[in-house]
């Protein structure tokens, strides 16, 4: 019933637009189920505590200020895949509007592949922190999927509260960033906005897309360290694991990771997480907090294969 939902959602796909938002949060949920965020209240107080314990020790850690987001939710897939509609097409506005009065079957492939893709996303995501790019809001939302987490916990046979309790940290730590450094969000829309700009224009900015890939191998390698150093308990477990898991992935589910751009995200986390653990290793975590000091103090791509360049560069 759910896939013939999805289709149908799909093949009803209608507007002037190159994708139908409306058609693609149907069709996405139709072939996802949503998951019990019926939670105890111990859960409850779960989540709330791992958020408010990771705030503490990342700021300590890290010797950041930061605030949390003003939106801290617990969501089933479908709640996750509605806002993260919301998201991509905000984001995809500027393309669209160059896009025009696009033939009805473009526009059933593009709305079946977004709806794939956020399906897809839907029911492997554990958590996000969402700095809501280009939004009119200043505020940000952390969001964790529980019904993901449960699943991956049981898979992975570990417990369920130090999992999840992992898991905050490494989102908490994103909004470490974006408190830390006001100036992230402005950086990463404007360079969002020119590499858009040029797709409108047919052209590919090979500069923009360099910089918005560095900026994030930045921000993924960061709480990818803050994750582990600021952890109040042991991780190694939970890491070989979870690495595992991502390794010993099947051939169709591997093309569709390479379909999406996740095995570039998952360069980003490694590579960034490379160049923070030697700047660490010299400085602290805190001197590693340093680059969200001042947009000059991001490294560069030649800085994150050789973190020396930038401990040189950029003085304790």
């Amino acid at each position: 019933m759910g896939l013939y939902r999805s289709v149908q959602a799909v093949a009803n796909a209608s507007g002037d637009g190159p994708i139908d938002w409306h058609a693609v949060a149907e069709a996405a949920k139709g072939s996802v189920a949503p998951g019990s965020v019926d939670l105890s209240e111990a859960e409850r107080e779960g989540y709330a505590g791992d958020v408010r314990d990771a705030r503490d020790r990342v700021s300590d850690v890290g010797a950041v200020e930061f605030d949390l987001p003003g939106t801290v939710e617990v969501q089933d897939r479908h709640h996750w895949i509605d806002a993260n509609v919301t998201t991509f097409e905000r984001l995809m506005r500027p393309l669209e509007q160059q896009a025009k009065y696009m033939p009805g079957l473009a526009r059933l492939a593009n709305t079946g592949s977004m709806a794939f893709a956020l399906s897809f996303l839907g029911n492997n995501v554990l958590g996000q922190y969402d700095p809501l790019l280009l939004a009119e809001a200043d505020d940000h939302a952390l969001y964790f999927v529980h019904p993901n987490i449960e699943r991956v916990a049981g898979q992975l046979d570990v417990n369920r509260d130090r999992f999840r309790r992992w898991i905050a940290f490494h989102e908490v730590a994103h909004a470490a960033e974006f408190g830390a450094a006001p100036w992230l969000s402005t950086h990463l829309e404007e360079t969002m906005e020119e590499t858009i700009g040029a797709l409108t224009d047919g052209r590919l900015d090979r500069d923009s897309l360099g910089e918005l890939d560095t900026t994030m191998t930045a921000v993924e390698g960061y709480a990818e360290l803050v994750m582990d150093r600021a952890f109040d308990d042991e991780y190694d477990d939970l890491r070989a694991k979870l690495e595992a898991r991502r390794s010993g992935r099947g051939p169709i589910a591997m093309l569709v990771r390479r379909l999406l751009g996740l095995g570039m995200k998952r360069r980003q986390y490694e590579r960034g997480k490379a160049f923070f653990d030697v700047v660490a290793d010299e400085r602290g975590v805190a001197g590693a907090s340093k680059v969200w000091e001042d947009p000059s103090h991001l490294p560069t791509d030649e800085e994150l294969d050789h973190p020396r360049l930038w401990l040189g560069r950029v003085a304790e």
